[in-house]
């Protein structure tokens, strides 16, 4: 007997009891919970806790209109949240737990490829359904996982395709990767790699460092000398932030610096420093895509306003890649009317390429591996803030290059 069933028996149980005691009571309807980590501290904090935000937006949504509907009633969400401190030994057992003793129905991923890599094993081995709204690496779809679907974050190994066609057009002809020695950031240098290469674009120098580093001045001066005229390093905010200061402080500058997260505010927040770095998001007035679930970027807005009036932090994409992630989580239980882990992936599978929300379009291979949801090319232009500069589909402002040097900013 399923797990369902013997939530049935015992509703069907209760409702007999109160019948014959002539109560006439009428016993509410379980949630629907959905269970994920947040990490409060690491060097995933500030990714993850924005994400969060996102999928407590989807659930504050979806119980205002009175829940999902399941087996002809509707019934509320409740997210189920645990810390994981960034660290994937407590993933693994922190999502046991959540499977074994909160009785959780359905995962969300925590932040990142190397997180969310612990969960699957984790949801894998437990047969439960895992939703992932950030990891992107592609060695994580490639181990054979039945029961994973990255609902809106494409390949890693895609992910560059855009700024390497930009820098192409540009007339680049050399790039230099650096990457912190992590899944996501490794496999996104490994993308750029052969996309540059497709392009004509020399890799004149690839290197990783460790994760914890705070001194980059060795890499940066190795990434001058060899002439790149591209500087690709693919890390966290927190990385690249001390990677700019530090590009200041040594007077070290390329014709274009494309960093993957200087969209985020938390980026920007180091003011002029960040101007001209070039980077993506999928989430900025210029890109508008036609929805069929979910909220629109004014309404979104609106709720984020509303739920997180004290949060320093404005939405950014992360948090619209989470709630896009929890908007066709509900569509897959909703469309699947079952919450067995086979039944779900299924269900996801007969909705893909059938549904686009805040985050894009929606697409899945057998893998659970996201095949659309692009990110367009963003620069921090001086006076205008970040504008959309590639694909000349959504483009609202020429690209500068070359960047200034330094002192002629």
């Amino acid at each position: 007997m399923t797990k369902m069933d013997k939530r049935v028996l015992l509703r069907g149980a209760v409702l007999t009891a109160a019948a014959m005691l002539g109560t006439g009571a009428w016993a509410e309807p379980d949630p629907i919970r959905i269970g994920m980590t947040v990490s409060s501290a690491g060097n995933y904090a500030l990714a993850s806790q924005s994400g969060v935000r996102g999928v407590e937006i989807w659930v504050d949504e979806i119980n205002a209109a009175g829940g999902l509907k399941f087996n002809g009633e509707k019934r509320e969400v409740e997210l189920v949240k645990r810390d994981d401190r960034s660290d994937k030994q407590m993933v693994a057992r922190v999502y046991e737990d959540l499977i074994v003793s909160e009785d959780v129905d359905l995962l969300m991923a925590p932040f990142g490829s190397t997180l969310s890599a612990a969960a699957a094993t984790t949801a894998e081995r437990l047969d439960k359904f895992l939703v992932i709204w950030s990891a992107a690496s592609d060695a994580l779809y490639d181990q054979g996982f039945e029961n994973i679907v990255s609902a809106t974050q494409m390949p890693v190994s895609r992910m560059p395709l855009a700024s390497m066609d930009l820098a192409a057009r540009k007339g680049v002809k050399s790039v230099a990767i650096v990457s912190v020695d992590e899944p996501f950031p490794s496999g996104l240098a490994e993308g750029a790699r052969a996309l540059a290469e497709e392009r004509g674009i020399e890799v004149v120098m690839q290197e990783t460092y460790p994760k914890g580093a705070k001194d980059f001045s060795l890499l940066l001066q190795k990434a001058r000398a060899s002439g790149a005229e591209l500087f690709y390093p693919t890390s966290y905010e927190g990385d690249l932030i001390s990677m700019v200061r530090q590009m200041r402080q040594m007077n070290v500058s390329f014709p274009m610096t494309f960093m993957v997260y200087a969209s985020t505010p938390q980026f920007q927040e180091i003011g002029s420093d960040g101007d001209y770095i070039y980077s993506h998001t999928n989430f900025h007035p210029t890109i508008n895509w036609e929805i069929t679930d979910g909220m629109d970027r004014d309404r979104f807005l609106a709720a984020y306003e509303r739920l997180f009036p004290d949060v320093s932090y404005e939405p950014d994409f992360q948090t619209v890649l989470a709630y896009g992630a929890g908007v066709l989580a509900g569509e897959i239980i909703e469309n699947a009317n079952n919450l067995e882990a086979d039944a779900l992936k299924a269900s996801a599978m007969e909705l893909s390429d059938q549904r686009t929300v805040l985050a894009g379009p929606y697409a899945i291979d057998e893998t659970g591996k996201q095949l659309k949801m692009p990110f367009p090319v963003v620069q921090l232009q001086p006076g205008g803030g970040m504008e959309t500069v590639w694909p000349p589909e959504v483009a609202v402002a020429e690209p500068v290059y070359p960047i200034p040097v330094w002192d002629e900013r």
